[in-house]
């Protein structure tokens, strides 16, 4: 590990450093949100810009593990919100509703899909640390997945569709913005009744592997 600057005062491992990376990066997300680049974090560190680049090639990296570092907090918020609702089509409905309505006033999740960085990172929204933030999310919900006849197989693909329709939200909320009961209506009518069908589709029970 190089140990250059750090005001005087080194990590002893790589793994303290990226966490003392992470953090400032984050004390500059709270100020400025999506606008800040290495040299800020490098600045606050004590080190140079290459220091921090030996360990995120680039700013939109940085941001991007800071918005992942930031994730579980979110997904304890969505839980504490979605609690109780153990219909999954209902959960699904309220849970892709709360997150389009909450990341685009979280600094830090917003900047994994919310409308100011999502050109940077559309083409990571399914990536396998996406997929597993989307996973962890709906293993979070008060549903009983199995019972209700989904598969871990299958959760994971609910897990890539519901990343999508939030990446779409976020690139275009409509016009006007769908927001409130009116979102909620869409996404019971659009997504909620679709889940509903694959839950109850016969074909489900001779699919290979099931």
């Amino acid at each position: 590990m190089r140990t250059h600057g750090w005001s005087g005062s080194a990590p002893a491992t790589d793994e303290e450093a990226v966490a003392r990376i992470l953090a400032a990066a984050n004390q500059a997300i709270d100020a400025r949100g999506a606008d800040l680049s290495i040299a800020d974090v490098a600045r606050t560190l004590g080190v140079t810009r290459q220091t921090v680049y030996r360990y995120f090639p680039s700013t939109d990296a940085l941001l991007q593990a800071a918005a992942m570092a930031a994730a579980s907090g979110f997904l304890d918020r969505m839980a504490e919100h979605l609690a109780g609702i153990t219909d999954p089509a209902e959960a699904v409905t309220e849970g892709i509703a709360a997150a389009v309505e909450a990341l685009p006033n979280d600094k830090h999740m917003g900047l994994l899909l919310g409308p100011e960085r999502l050109g940077a990172f559309s083409a990571e929204v399914t990536s396998d640390v996406a997929l597993s933030f989307a996973g962890s999310m709906l293993r979070r919900f008060d549903v009983d997945w199995a019972a209700a006849g989904f598969s871990d197989d299958e959760l994971i693909e609910l897990a890539e569709h519901i990343l999508r329709i939030i990446q779409s939200f976020m690139l275009d909320p409509g016009r006007p913005p769908r927001q409130g009961t009116g979102l909620r209506q869409y996404l019971r009518r659009w997504v909620g009744a679709a889940l509903l069908t694959s839950a109850t589709a016969p074909e489900r029970s001779a699919a290979p592997g099931r």
